[in-house]
């Protein structure tokens, strides 16, 4: 496929996850309210969408490298159709969750092989390229999802959040079944059960791709973690109306557009190595800036979303150079790589919204989990940057 076909058939499949999230969270407050029920139980209803996506990720991604990738999407599509619809008409919390670990399971073929197919065909600056627009364009579908899930949740109710949701997952299977071509080499060996094994020992044990994924996992996963901790913080303590809190979400995903942009235009002038150093800055800063803010000022939408946003403009100019570094030394298992790197870091958001739930006050959870995700991220970066100057005196050598 040509570069800006894979840009888009891979934001539409990248997207598919972090939309359904996004989309989601206004109506939190309101379904704990529908279903008669506390709002650590639909906390979980978060924490059930991570698992489903987290596990299910290590078997779609060996499922796109032994049957071909294009065959696994649409597969996959159909679970999270099948999700959305019991999710659509869940008569408890308990099919609530059953139909979000459903969608979370269907959901998680679209961050394997919507990385995986740019693997396919582009390597080096020009992949970073093609994955940087695809990170624009995903910017653009999370950031309107808030702002129309809590509009349409004052206008129609929850249910049709769901709605939404099966309608997506239509217009992305439509758009795979006629425009994505076949870019891998299928070989039904990779499902097998020892030749799996043998490739995920494989993948684990490279210091490369766990520092670089790592790394995604920290800075993405902390803002996955807010999914489970913003609209209680913002609509419950804060004052927030749904559809307030949907339109203030535009500065998370605003400035992750920004941040794309910008170093879109920064490889004009410098490597993308360079500029995950940036990236790293601005993540650090902003898990930082949280800790102080929620110790030191009164509660308000920009107490709160200053950090929440200079995470997000940081994370931007980290994925594109971190998912190529990731994914380069496994050019013949991209797929089950891709999956490992989609399971740490959708793990690294259950793991958050759980720690959460745990913690029990929203406003607690802000003050020890994203500061820890600072951390991580940082020791990361570090140990990314100690292996790859390890890989240069090798090669010099």
């Amino acid at each position: 496929m040509s570069a800006r076909r894979t840009s888009m058939i891979g934001a539409m499949l990248t997207m598919l996850g972090p939309f359904s999230l996004s989309i989601y969270t206004p109506a939190m407050p309101a379904l704990a309210e529908a279903f008669g029920t506390t709002d650590a139980a639909i906390k979980l209803s978060l924490s059930a969408y991570f698992g489903g996506f987290a596990f299910a990720i290590l078997v779609a991604g060996p499922i796109s490298d032994a049957f071909g990738r294009r065959r696994a999407v649409l597969g996959f599509l159909m679970i999270y159709l099948a999700g959305s619809v019991l999710a659509t008409f869940a008569t408890d919390v308990n099919l609530l969750l059953l139909g979000r670990l459903i969608q979370g399971i269907g959901a998680s073929v679209g961050m394997s092989v919507g990385r995986v197919i740019v693997r396919d065909q582009f390597t080096g600056e020009p992949a970073a390229r093609i994955l940087n627009l695809i990170g624009m364009m995903l910017a653009t579908g999370p950031a309107i999802a808030p702002t129309f899930g809590g509009i349409i949740l004052d206008l129609f109710g929850w249910q049709a959040t769901f709605y939404t949701m099966t309608a997506f997952g239509l217009v992305v299977c439509a758009a795979v079944f006629l425009s994505m071509a076949e870019t891998g080499k299928p070989d039904r060996r990779m499902i097998h059960p020892v030749p799996l094994l043998a490739t995920y020992g494989r993948i684990l044990t490279s210091q490369h791709f766990l520092a670089a994924s790592l790394l995604i996992a920290a800075s993405a996963g902390s803002i996955y973690a807010l999914a489970s901790m913003l609209p209680f913080v913002l609509i419950d303590i804060a004052g927030l109306t749904p559809a307030q809190f949907g339109l203030g979400m535009l500065a998370q995903t605003g400035s992750y557009f920004v941040g794309s942009s910008l170093f879109r235009l920064g490889m004009r002038w410098t490597q993308s190595r360079i500029l995950l150093r940036i990236g790293v800055g601005f993540v650090a800063l902003g898990a930082l800036a949280m800790l102080v803010s929620v110790e030191t000022l009164a509660i308000s939408y920009l107490s709160i979303m200053v950090p929440v946003g200079t995470i997000a403009f940081g994370m931007a100019f980290i994925m594109p150079y971190a998912i190529n570094a990731a994914l380069l030394p496994f050019p013949d298992i991209a797929g089950s790589a891709s999956a490992m790197m989609g399971f740490l870091q959708m793990g690294a958001g259950f793991l958050g919204g759980l720690a959460a739930a745990a913690l029990g006050a929203p406003v607690l959870a802000l003050t020890v989990v994203v500061p820890a995700m600072g951390v991580i991220a940082v020791l990361s970066f570090v140990w990314l940057a100690a292996c790859e100057r390890r890989s240069m005196t090798k090669s010099a050598l």
